[in-house]
C-alpha cells in the first residue's frame, strides 16, 4: 500500500512538473527571443589541473556554440541575430545526483525529481537563464573516460562531463551544444549499442555520393560517419551541422 502511494504521489507531482514543463518548451521553441544558457562549471575532482582551468574560465570559452546557434538557425529560416546567448554562471561546489542507469521507473522518476530540486537550490538569482547547463569539468591526466552526459527537457537541465583541458575546450562545446539541444526537444540519432550514428537522420549529407566518407556530424548523432562501420568524434563545431529532423524536433 505504502508503495502503491508513493508512486501515486510522484506520478502526480510529475504531472504538474511535466505541464509546467510543456509550456515553457513551447515559449523556448518559439525562436522569439534568444535562449538564455547559463553554464555552471563544477570540479569533477581535485587536481590542480582542474582547479587551474575552472579559474581561467571566461565566457568567451562558449562563444563558439552562440556561433553554431546562429550558422545553423539562418540555414532554417531563422533571423534572431543571437537564437542563444550563453552565460557564465558560478561555480557550483557539489556534483549533480547521478541517474540511476538501469533502474526501475520509480528509481528514474524519483532522480529526475531529485536532480531538479538540485538544480533549482544551485541556480544563482543573479544568473537566471531559460536553461542551466551544469558542465562537470575533470582532469584528463587522471580520467580517461568521463560519465555520460544527458539533457532534459522536464526542467531544462543539462549535465554535461567534460575535459578540463585547453586543448578539449572545442569539443566540450560540441557536448554542449548536443546536450543543451536535448533540453529543447531534439533526439539521439545515433545506435546506442555501436554509437554509429543512424541513417538517414544522423548523417549531416545523407543523399550524399558516394555515402562515404561524411565531411559533418549531424549534432544529435554526435559522430562523423566514415565508413559502415566507422566514425570520428567531431573536434569543433565547424565540423557539425543541425539536420532537418532536428530542425523540426526544436521548432526551427
Amino acid at each position: 500500500m505504502f508503495k502503491k502511494a508513493r508512486i501515486a504521489v510522484l506520478l502526480f507531482i510529475l504531472f504538474l512538473v511535466a505541464a509546467g514543463s510543456w509550456l515553457n518548451r513551447q515559449r523556448l521553441t518559439d525562436w522569439q527571443e534568444p535562449l538564455w544558457v547559463v553554464v555552471y562549471p563544477i570540479a569533477g575532482d581535485t587536481t590542480r589541473a582542474t582547479q587551474s582551468y575552472l579559474g581561467g574560465l571566461g565566457v568567451d570559452r562558449f562563444a563558439p556554440i552562440e556561433d553554431f546557434a546562429r550558422t545553423e538557425a539562418r540555414r532554417y529560416g531563422q533571423r534572431l541575430a543571437r537564437p542563444v546567448k550563453m552565460i557564465l554562471g558560478p561555480t557550483v561546489a557539489e556534483t549533480p545526483p547521478a541517474p540511476p542507469y538501469g533502474g526501475s521507473m520509480l528509481a528514474v522518476m524519483s532522480w529526475s525529481l531529485k536532480l531538479r530540486y538540485w538544480a533549482w537550490i544551485h541556480e544563482s538569482d543573479d544568473h537566471l537563464g531559460d536553461i542551466s547547463v551544469f558542465v562537470v569539468y575533470h582532469d584528463p591526466q587522471h580520467t580517461s573516460r568521463v560519465p555520460h552526459s544527458l539533457g532534459i527537457k522536464e526542467g531544462s537541465i543539462g549535465v554535461v562531463h567534460a575535459f578540463a583541458s585547453n586543448d578539449m575546450t572545442q569539443s566540450n562545446n560540441v557536448v554542449i551544444a548536443h546536450e543543451l539541444l536535448h533540453t529543447l526537444g531534439a533526439t539521439d540519432k545515433y545506435d546506442a549499442r555501436t554509437d554509429l550514428p543512424l541513417h538517414p537522420d544522423g548523417f549531416a549529407a545523407p543523399d550524399q555520393v558516394p555515402l562515404y566518407p561524411q565531411q559533418h556530424a549531424e549534432i544529435m548523432a554526435g559522430r562523423i560517419s566514415v565508413s559502415p562501420d566507422t566514425a570520428t568524434i567531431p573536434r569543433h563545431l565547424n565540423q557539425v551541422m543541425v539536420g532537418p529532423v532536428t530542425a523540426r524536433e526544436i521548432g526551427w
